[in-house]
């Protein structure tokens, strides 16, 4: 674990950390927020492409993180902006490899304007052509039966039925046609 990520619920060196309490590193903290906050928005600003609200939120995060490793920080030792400013492009790191970690979140509402596969048309046009091809005369009714619903060829029909290969031929000509006008009836058009 990198050490600006260390998180705790209770200050660092073991003290509560308190506002008001006029301590030495609160005055650090507000020293460092005065002198870092405006360049570091400035900089985060920058990193997540003009996201206010989100480089808000990294330089919040980045000042807590300071707060809480306060004990580690010399402000005598020079600036402080540079470990501040690592801290934030690692923040947005962070969240930047999050959100590729994790899928994209959508909004159930587009889900709802997709057409979903309906069986209930495919069911009523299964019991259309039932209806239908009991209009059909038993002759007509059987070949359907054999060359379209079991995918038969004529030839296979024919053996199949003990009839002429050219007579199953002229049966499903005969058949399709009376069939497509049964259909016409119940006012399925092509």
């Amino acid at each position: 674990m990198r050490n600006d990520e260390l998180v705790t619920e209770e200050h660092p060196a073991g003290r509560p950390g308190g506002h008001g309490t006029g301590a030495p590193d609160e005055d650090l903290m507000r020293a460092l927020y005065r002198e870092h906050a405006g360049p570091l928005f400035g900089f985060v600003l920058h990193l997540v492409a003009g996201d206010r609200q989100r480089a808000e939120d990294v330089v919040q995060e980045t000042l807590v993180r300071a707060w809480r490793n306060i004990h580690r920080l010399d402000p005598e030792a020079g600036s402080l902006r540079p470990w501040l400013v690592t801290v934030a492009r690692r923040i947005v790191i962070d969240g930047h490899r999050s959100a590729l970690a994790r899928p994209r979140e959508v909004d159930a509402a587009a889900l709802e304007q997709l057409p979903a596969a309906d069986e209930i048309d495919r069911a009523l046009r299964m019991m259309t052509i039932a209806d239908a091809l009991g209009d059909l005369s038993p002759a007509h009714r059987e070949i359907i039966v054999e060359t379209y619903l079991k995918g038969r060829t004529a030839d296979e029909a024919a053996a199949e039925l003990g009839i002429p290969a050219g007579t199953v031929r002229s049966r499903v000509f005969y058949a399709l046609r009376s069939l497509r006008l049964a259909l016409e009836e119940r006012g399925v058009t092509s």
